[in-house]
């Protein structure tokens, strides 16, 4: 089989971390005195970074716009160690344990390195990547896809393939030239026939075979 480059997105893509960055939400909120926000609100704010995770959150409590500096600062703060609740999604691991006897991995993603790296080394799931580029990178954030093009460029040569979740991997890939595979069961807000993307799945046990189909056509 041809040997690929596969760069994967992370939350709501490789790992579900909704729990872990709603507790992060919440712990800030009471500090002033705010609501708490509920998973499905957490997931919808996932995506564009933590500086937009923040600025939705606050939008969604109505907390003046004054406020956002501050707020961000105590939301990273606790980033780094928010990985006591975060798991891969079924299937996942074994993906990846698959893939990586053949091709060479990596990540991109909006979420902050540190934390990134963190979560991963918390997971066991660093090993796997030769790559790893967060949204503070300075190339800048997805759908930039700038950060996305460097991790295939340290990943050697081959056909290239992103792995995602949302209409922000999708556009990215899309503004990349590669050829985006979607993960259905993370944190996308549409419809999957609304984004656009060459393969779609719902189970990672089917990953493996997908990309090999998909190399071979």
């Amino acid at each position: 089989m041809t040997a690929a480059r596969i760069v994967f997105d992370l939350d709501g893509t490789l790992i579900d971390s909704a729990p872990d960055i709603q507790n992060i939400a919440n712990t800030v909120l009471a500090g002033v005195d705010a609501a708490p926000v509920s998973l499905a609100e957490t997931r919808s704010f996932i995506g564009e970074g933590v500086g937009v995770f923040v600025a939705k959150m606050r939008s969604a409590r109505s907390i003046p716009e004054s406020e956002q500096s501050k707020l961000l600062d105590q939301v990273i703060a606790l980033y780094d160690d928010a990985v006591q609740l975060t798991v891969p999604y079924p299937g996942a691991v074994e993906a990846l344990e698959t893939l990586a006897k053949t091709h060479r991995l990596g990540i991109c993603t909006n979420k902050l390195h540190r934390p990134c790296v963190s979560v991963l080394k918390h997971l066991r799931l660093d090993g796997f990547f030769a790559t790893v580029w967060g949204g503070d990178n300075p190339l800048g954030r997805k759908p930039d896809p700038a950060a996305l093009l460097a991790a295939f460029s340290e990943l050697e040569d081959g056909p290239r393939i992103y792995v995602g979740d949302s209409e922000v991997d999708a556009e990215t890939a899309q503004r990349a030239a590669v050829p985006f595979f979607l993960f259905t069961e993370g944190y996308r807000k549409q419809p999957v026939d609304a984004i656009p993307h060459d393969v779609s799945f719902d189970d990672f046990g089917d990953l493996p075979s997908l990309i090999k189909s998909h190399l071979e056509n």
